[in-house]
């Protein structure tokens, strides 16, 4: 009988306490606020800048921008494209607005092939609400329709690794572009980046680029230490990515004209 008694006993100990670590394990959830993920970003005798991600407004972009910057492609790269009181574009492999990511560079068994990730902005039928101010991030791309109005999809779906900064508001790009961040520190950064000397932009080679003769390609470029981003213990998985226009083949196509001189620039 005693044994029953505290049998009993300890059995409703343990019910007490399993309906304490699950009543625990609600109210954390109830309670628990998810803390935007966080890019530092160190450039080169200029100095650092922190910059808050938005994965609710642009997730595969952001998961995209975490997992390059973490595995460290973004290490070495500059900015190659500087317009004061406009925007300071980098993160081009290539270095000239012509470049873009590897399957390999998202994942050790990736192939070796260029990618690009759908635009999450309205004007591509996606919900997002960054404004393009100061301070804000965003995606750069390709704008193929000053070829033909029938290539706005692929234009809106050929952003790869390239950003931009806004560095003065620039309110005729909403709902056109990307914005998937803003820094939160630093800003005096991005302005010393503006503050670059550039030079005109090489025109030597024909360009989908809007800045053929703008002055913008920096004398010395400004180079990116490292861009490293913290998530706070949120795993954002890789992006979803989708296979490049072929804007070359297309201009051969269409206009018959050597695929060899030909490069595509990614611009804003």
């Amino acid at each position: 009988m005693k044994t029953k008694r505290i049998i009993m006993i300890i059995a409703i100990i343990l019910v007490i306490v399993l309906i304490g670590l699950v009543g625990y394990t609600i109210y954390q959830k109830a309670t628990f606020t998810k803390q935007n993920p966080v890019a530092t970003m160190e450039i080169e005798g200029i100095g650092t800048m922190k910059i808050e991600l938005y994965p609710d407004q642009a997730p595969n972009t952001v998961a995209n921008f975490i997992t390059l910057a973490n595995r460290g492609f973004y290490d070495g790269l500059t900015f190659h494209r500087i317009i004061k009181d406009f925007m300071v574009q980098g993160g081009d492999p290539n270095g000239d607005g012509t470049g873009s990511a590897k399957i390999s560079n998202l994942k050790d068994d990736g192939e070796d092939t260029k990618y690009t990730i759908k635009g999450e902005f309205s004007a591509n039928n996606v919900k997002n609400t960054v404004k393009m101010e100061e301070g804000t991030l965003a995606m750069a791309r390709s704008d193929y329709t000053k070829k033909s109005s029938s290539l706005t999809e692929e234009s809106y779906n050929s952003g790869s690794c390239q950003f931009f900064i806004v560095t003065k508001a620039a309110s005729y790009l909403n709902g056109q572009y990307t914005g998937f961040g803003k820094v939160i520190q630093g800003l005096d950064v991005v302005h010393k980046i503006e503050e670059v000397e550039v030079k005109a932009a090489d025109t030597s080679s024909e360009t989908e680029s809007s800045s053929n003769s703008e002055a913008s390609t920096p004398v010395n470029p400004p180079k990116i230490t490292s861009i490293r981003v913290e998530t706070n213990g949120v795993d954002y998985g890789l992006p979803e990515t989708l296979t490049p226009f072929d804007y070359t083949s297309w201009m051969y196509k269409q206009y018959g004209i050597d695929p060899s001189s030909l490069s595509t620039t990614t611009t804003v």
